[in-house]
């Protein structure tokens, strides 16, 4: 079970601001590097370059597409600047090169490293949390989605995949493109009202505070700590592991990003596995099939497989089936980087993060039952094999 002291440091990370690249996510870094050491563990922090937000590279694309779509002429000219700004956010939202983000001001990732397990083995297991909040904005409003459950229920009940948010992103600038390279000014002023009110919903989340980000993502890091003092004392004979909390990963996983291409040479893809951990304070446990804000890209199946396995033995009941298009975790860099990756996470009723991207992320309204059937879970992938 996660024992008193694990709450207690959940409680005190949770009251630091800890907003992508700020102060705050590298104070909460520190503090986790003394809280794995208090559990027998050695870690450190690692720094890499992030820009710290997605709302930035996105709302100047969109703005430019609707400021270009407002001339009817030159067409061509019209097009060029819709469709690179469609194309900018595409690269953003589909863990392309962030190739807008290479003329924005960077800062730095504090990424949380520790090494635990068997030193000797031949099997490396990755588990991924991350410690940074995201900012809050109307986006997030919680009455959307049930607001939708009750307009559309049928719908809404055979929905398996979150909304796709990155083709939401892309579609203004996309529209505004066409709308020029046909001639048709009904497209081409629907994508300038979609593409300002998507500028204008990044601004608010640019303007809006940071929340306490308990459940997403500080139960994912109350799973490492939980693990932590077990991995040190009785270490799993022939698995090392490696215990990650990464910072910036709500500025599309700018932390494991680098933590990735910092990592690759010494972590072979053949013997790896990479298991994100998300959100797993809502109320019910769930293996994600697969992400993608504009496209899908399944997780391995052989770790989704493992993942369920372990769970089978312990009874713990996990959802399966849901696909997460509405955000993006840690588990994608891995995936793209050829890393068998998958995504332990846990969901609500509504098929939805509790409290997600909202002030009421608190500890209080953390689901401790579902933190420890996690680590359940991965305590089995680590040994059962």
């Amino acid at each position: 079970m996660i024992d008193e002291s694990v709450r207690l440091d959940i409680d005190e990370l949770a009251a630091i601001e800890r907003g992508s690249t700020g102060p705050g996510e590298h104070r909460a870094a520190a503090r986790i590097v003394e809280m794995l050491g208090v559990r027998g563990v050695r870690a450190h922090v690692e720094h890499e370059p992030a820009v710290g937000d997605y709302w930035r590279a996105t709302g100047i694309a969109t703005a430019l597409a609707a400021l270009a779509g407002l001339r009817e002429r030159p067409r061509l000219a019209t097009a060029v600047v819709a469709g690179a700004a469609a194309a900018l956010i595409a690269d953003d939202v589909d863990g392309g090169r962030h190739i807008l983000r290479g003329v924005l001001p960077r800062r730095s990732a504090a990424n949380v490293v520790a090494w635990t397990g068997d030193p000797a083995g031949e099997r490396t297991v990755v588990l991924v949390a991350h410690h940074d909040s995201a900012r809050t904005g109307l986006l997030f409003h919680p009455g959307l989605i049930p607001a939708v459950s009750r307009i559309a229920p049928r719908a809404y009940e055979r929905q398996r995949t979150s909304t796709q948010t990155g083709r939401l992103m892309v579609a203004g600038p996309a529209l505004v493109a066409v709308g020029a390279l046909l001639g048709r000014r009904s497209l081409r002023r629907a994508g300038v009202l979609w593409s300002a009110v998507t500028a204008a919903l990044m601004l608010d989340v640019e303007r809006s505070a940071v929340v306490p980000g308990a459940n997403d993502n500080l139960s994912a890091v109350a799973v490492l700590l939980a693990l932590a003092g077990e991995l040190a004392d009785d270490p799993p004979p022939g698995v090392r592991v490696l215990l990650v909390s990464t910072g910036s990963e709500e500025s599309f996983m700018e932390g494991m990003r680098g933590f990735v291409a910092r990592h690759r040479g010494a972590l072979d893809p053949a013997t790896t596995n990479v298991v994100a951990i998300e959100c797993v304070g809502s109320p019910h446990l769930a293996i994600v099939e697969g992400e993608g804000m504009l496209r899908i890209r399944e997780y391995d199946r052989e770790l989704r497989d493992g993942l369920q396995a372990a769970a089978d033995r312990r009874g713990i009941p996990v959802w399966r089936g849901l696909r997460l298009g509405a955000g993006a975790t840690d588990a994608l860099p891995a995936l793209l980087a050829g890393y068998p990756a998958a995504c332990l996470a846990a969901v609500t009723d509504l098929k939805t993060p509790s409290n997600y991207h909202w002030p009421s992320d608190v500890p209080e309204n953390l689901d401790w039952g579902t933190i420890d059937q996690a680590a359940q879970v991965l305590r089995g992938l680590i040994r059962d094999r």
